[in-house]
């Protein structure tokens, strides 16, 4: 399987992985592997960070997108091609970008971290969008990484002033018969009045086209996007939406997120600040984005409360899951990384849980919670978006699984958490990242960890 192979080797990439301790069903761990030789890259070193990969599906090329450099490599890791993005001078106060227009703040040599790769399939080229110029994109073909566009002549080129590698997440949505759809989901740093934290893009066919990147529906009162309002900073001074994984199902986009909010303790009168994981929901042709919904996910284990997501990947449930957990073996499952508690974003602690949530579940909630809210039950409970409690507003109308909203009631959020099943726990070397997929009817799940390990 190319496919199962190429996501193997991707996870040998950045380092010499060695394979740690296996888990027996029972939970048993089973003594450690020897060491086993692994096929290894390594960049030049003055580039530093290695930060996206993404593997082409139907040939196992491998795209890895770095500080300064696009790489295309063969299956077993030989450089095919070199792409040069950066450096180049530039100054992260220019808005536009100084290549739009002259720019009174200093220009310095300045690295391009690449902060989004993705395949346009369709189209046969590689989006590559990076960190200098407020975060403008590439189209890259993907035989020869040629630059086939570079739009930067509209503030809708500009995606994210964010230099952080794991700041922007995309989600292309294809057609067969138009353009296909690019969802943007990103970290604002404090700029509302600049990025949307979530929009949709036209994907046009010519890389060159002026559309390229510009909004699906944009006019005077209404776009295909969400802004972050001003008046949140007031209560939250350092919010931000961190996006930690994207991917489409059905007739939906979703987003796994990090967000602050304030609440307030037991016993206490002041409030504090704490993290909180939650899964954003659109429709894929809402263009008015009536259909935001998100809902706070975490997992529960003896007690310990795991509530910092970490990473996650979508995958099947496989027959042998899906028997447990009472689904079908083609339902669509998500497994997920926490670390403990919900304090600290930078600095989670070692103690990690890998759960894994029924995507069906999850919506079933969301239809709820649409159904009581058209009932004109409890509020939009949305703080962070409406700042102030706006009530839910009856209306009489069917809501069924692909209820895509209207122009009241949302955007919306769920207030009771969803929980994860917790198959797995590690309290010394915290978990930050995992694949899986169906083998032979069993569901098989790779996670990598701080210290560089790999667990199966």
């Amino acid at each position: 399987l190319i496919m199962s192979l190429a996501m193997w080797k991707w996870t040998c990439l950045v380092s010499h992985l060695l394979l740690s301790t296996t888990v027996s069903p029972l939970g048993r761990q089973q003594p450690p592997h020897p060491k086993r030789p692994f096929i290894t890259f390594t960049g030049e070193q003055a580039e530093g960070n290695f930060n996206h990969l993404v593997v082409d599906e139907r040939t196992g090329h491998i795209y890895l997108g770095a500080v300064n450099r696009i790489y295309k490599l063969s299956s077993d890791l030989k450089v095919l091609v070199t792409h040069e993005t950066g450096p180049d001078d530039d100054n992260p106060k220019c808005y536009p970008p100084r290549i739009v227009q002259t720019c009174n703040e200093p220009l310095t040599p300045t690295n391009n971290i690449n902060k989004m790769l993705l395949i346009d399939y369709k189209e046969n080229r590689l989006i590559a969008c990076g960190s200098l110029y407020q975060g403008i994109c590439k189209l890259l073909r993907l035989d020869d990484l040629f630059k086939l566009g570079e739009p930067f002549h509209k503030k809708e080129h500009y995606l994210s002033g964010v230099n952080e590698s794991g700041s922007v997440f995309g989600v292309i949505v294809s057609y067969s018969n138009m353009d296909d759809k690019l969802f943007i989901a990103t970290a604002v740093d404090g700029k509302p009045e600049y990025f949307p934290t979530i929009s949709s893009r036209k994907l046009t066919k010519n890389s060159e086209a002026d559309g390229m990147f510009a909004y699906v529906f944009h006019d005077e009162f209404v776009a295909s996007m969400i802004k972050i309002p001003s008046d949140t900073f007031t209560i939250i001074p350092d919010f931000d939406i961190y996006y930690i994984y994207g991917f489409s199902s059905g007739n939906f986009v979703y987003f796994l997120t990090l967000q602050p909010e304030m609440i307030s303790p037991p016993g206490s009168t002041t409030k504090e600040q704490v993290y909180t994981s939650k899964l954003v929901r659109l429709c894929k042709e809402d263009t008015a984005f009536n259909s935001y919904v998100e809902v706070p996910i975490g997992c529960e284990k003896n007690g310990v409360e795991y509530r910092l997501l970490q990473a996650a990947y979508l995958s099947k449930a496989g027959a042998i899951l899906a028997r447990s957990l009472g689904v079908g073996p083609e339902d669509d499952i998500l497994f997920t990384v926490f670390s403990k508690g919900q304090k600290r974003k930078m600095k989670s602690l070692d103690e990690s849980a890998l759960c894994i949530f029924v995507l069906k579940n999850i919506n079933d909630r969301i239809k709820d919670r649409l159904q009581s809210c058209y009932r004109g039950e409890g509020t939009l409970d949305l703080a962070w978006l409406k700042v102030k409690d706006i009530p839910c507003s009856s209306a009489l109308l069917t809501i069924d699984d692909n209820f895509c909203g209207l122009d009241m009631n949302a955007p919306l959020g769920v207030s009771s958490m969803v929980r994860g099943l917790p198959i797995f726990t590690e309290d010394g070397d915290r978990m930050t990242s995992v694949i899986a997929y169906v083998y032979k009817n069993h569901s098989l799940a790779f996670v990598g960890t701080k210290s560089g390990k790999l667990k199966k």
